[in-house]
């Protein structure tokens, strides 16, 4: 896909998860929903920011909906269901910047055991789900902003999945997954 008809794809998701949200606290927002790319499934994430700080990041890891549901739906969860903050409040919408993942279908990352899992993750690209006795947690690729040394980013993952930092177990799992990203400018 051209540089073009992607910038097109991102500002059309991004003015949706806007309005989406403008709506919910009974604003006047329209944004268009006719692309054909919006029918097809798709996973998404949102991500709200303020001041460059986190205010919400809801999402999808698997396409089982179609891109229009999914957007609006993780935008909703973000502004108002993300159990970090409180409901997004009207006041708030002019100052928060949105931001929207498009992920890849998962990928299983093979490995014996955690410095082979560590090996097998690039930072700055890989976003990763950690899945191990009934818990699940992932980063964006963005995290590896904050957590460059892959293996601080494992244990970060660890820690959000809900398992101890040291925790290991031949039941763990690890998938990767890349995304396309587009944000409002500040």
């Amino acid at each position: 896909m051209n540089r073009t008809a992607t910038d097109h794809k991102g500002n059309l998701l991004l003015a949706l998860a806007r309005a989406t949200i403008a709506q919910r606290l009974r604003l006047q927002f329209k944004a268009p929903e006719d692309a054909d790319f919006l029918s097809a499934p798709g996973a998404s994430f949102v991500t709200l920011m303020q001041s460059e700080r986190l205010r919400g990041c809801i999402g999808s890891l698997e396409a089982r909906r179609p891109l229009r549901d999914d957007v609006r739906e993780n935008a909703q969860a973000a502004a108002f269901g993300d159990p970090r903050f409180p409901p997004l409040a009207v006041d708030e919408l002019h100052r928060t910047l949105i931001q929207v993942s498009l992920l890849s279908p998962l990928a299983p990352i093979a490995f014996q055991d955690e410095n082979e899992a560590v090996t097998q993750l690039e930072p700055g690209v890989d976003g990763v789900v950690l899945e191990c006795n009934g818990r699940r947690g992932t980063f964006l690729p963005q995290v590896w902003d904050s957590l460059q040394e892959p293996r601080l980013f494992l244990t970060a993952l660890k820690r959000k999945a809900g398992l101890p930092a040291d925790f290991w177990s031949e039941s763990l799992r690890l998938y990767r997954y890349r995304v396309d990203k587009w944000s409002e400018n500040a």
